[in-house]
């Protein structure tokens, strides 16, 4: 099988708050603002599951 990508999984179930369209996502489906998004990362972690909590409030 060949490696796709850049030879790395990516865990779906983290937020990379520094990533602008990881940010940019959050922010849309949760109809909030990036810095909100930015926000609950830097205080929950980096956890979707955590974030998405966060932002619901």
């Amino acid at each position: 099988m060949a490696n796709q990508g850049r030879g790395r999984a990516q865990d779906r179930r983290k937020v990379a708050g520094g990533q602008d369209h990881e940010v940019r996502y959050e922010a849309e489906k949760m109809d909030v603002s990036r810095d909100e998004v930015r926000e609950a990362v830097k205080s929950e972690g980096n956890s979707r599951k955590k974030v998405e909590e966060k932002l619901k409030k």
